[in-house]
C-alpha cells in the first residue's frame, strides 16, 4: 500500500530528476549555426552542404550527446535525417557537421538537435531552425 508520504517522496524524486534535466538543458549549448558549401552566397541543386555548429559543456561533468539534423521541404515533408553521437568532456567544445545535398529547388527548414542520445530524446539545449532557400 503506497502512503501519502510515499506518494510526496516520489514526488520530490520526480522534481529533483526534472530539475536535473532543466538544469543540462541551460549548461550544454548549440550556437553559432553555420552552412558551408561551395558556393558560398547561395545553396544550389546538387552541391553538398554542411550543416555546423558549436557544441559546448558548460556542465562539472562529462556529457553524451546525439547531435541531429533534420531538414523539411516545403510541404514540411523530412527528406533528410542525420547524425552523430559522442561524448564531451566538462568545458568541451567541438564543431560537428553533418553533410546535406539538395536534389531540388525551394524552400527547407533546417532542424538542428542536441539530446542526451538516440534513445533518450532529452534535450539537452533549445533546438535551432533556419529556414534556407536553394536555387
Amino acid at each position: 500500500m503506497i502512503t501519502v508520504k510515499s506518494y510526496l517522496g516520489l514526488f520530490s524524486i520526480f522534481l529533483l530528476l526534472n530539475n536535473a534535466a532543466f538544469a543540462a538543458i541551460y549548461d550544454s549549448v548549440i550556437q553559432d549555426v553555420e552552412l558551408v558549401s561551395q558556393s558560398e552566397d547561395m545553396l544550389s541543386v546538387d552541391e553538398q552542404v554542411m550543416v555546423v555548429a558549436d557544441l559546448s559543456n558548460g556542465q562539472d561533468r562529462n556529457q553524451n550527446f546525439a547531435y541531429i539534423v533534420q531538414i523539411r521541404d516545403e510541404n514540411d515533408s523530412v527528406i533528410s535525417l542525420s547524425w552523430l553521437t559522442g561524448s564531451l568532456t566538462l568545458g568541451q567544445k567541438f564543431s560537428p557537421a553533418l553533410s546535406w545535398t539538395p536534389i531540388a529547388t525551394g524552400s527547407y527548414t533546417i532542424e538542428i538537435f542536441v539530446w542526451e542520445s538516440l534513445y533518450s530524446p532529452d534535450a539537452l539545449s533549445a533546438p535551432l531552425l533556419l529556414t534556407v532557400e536553394v536555387v
